[in-house]
């Protein structure tokens, strides 16, 4: 039996799909979990605008069934003044039917995120992530400091869960952070299997 884990996320600038493609990595280094990437609609000011069902390019939209039917979640979003991204919020608000079922209850869950500005509100951000799962019963799942590139990184990094600081200039994602992403993604994949979470 194959454990999907969805790794669910926002980018605009590109930087968040960096890091959901490193936890990913991790969750497909664990035998038997397969990681299945998704992404939302970018919510529009324009009421007349409406988005192609099929995206341009990167992953496919979410649907209710990918959600209900995963065996853990990643959930990523840029920060936009210290919260998660609108288009990320507005998709969880919609996500009513699956708490009254209880589909994700048990099911392990982890947050990252990706920002600007130094200190721009990236453990805030990855918090209220964090507060729809636990309302959906979810288990939420940080990084250890085991992982050493916790108290060396100068970036991203947090034990809520893997940041990248782009910074004005656009940086890359550093080594420690691809470490980190692939750390946490291999860390869910694990407690995935261990729990046994069919999906």
């Amino acid at each position: 039996m194959t454990h999907k884990v969805l790794v669910l996320y926002y980018s605009k600038s590109g930087f968040t799909r960096q890091l959901a493609n490193f936890i990913a990595r991790g969750i497909n280094q664990v035998a038997g979990v397969e990681a299945v990437m998704r992404t939302v609609p970018m919510v529009s000011a324009v009421n007349e605008q409406v988005a192609p069902s099929i995206p341009e390019a990167g992953s496919m939209y979410v649907s209710a069934d990918d959600l209900n039917n995963c065996a853990g979640l990643a959930l990523g979003s840029p920060i936009n003044f210290g919260n998660m991204n609108a288009s990320l919020k507005y998709f969880l608000d919609s996500t009513v039917p699956s708490w009254l079922t209880g589909s994700l209850v048990g099911k392990p869950a982890c947050v990252f995120a990706s920002g600007g500005s130094l200190h721009g509100g990236q453990e805030s951000c990855l918090l209220s992530m964090m507060i729809p799962l636990l309302h959906h019963g979810m288990l939420i799942m940080g990084l250890p400091y085991t992982n050493n590139e916790l108290n060396t990184t100068s970036s991203g990094g947090t034990p809520y869960g893997v940041t990248h600081y782009c910074g004005v200039n656009n940086q890359n994602i550093t080594e420690e952070e691809k470490k980190l992403a692939i750390a946490q993604g291999e860390r869910l994949a694990n407690l995935v299997v261990k729990l046994n979470i069919k999906g």
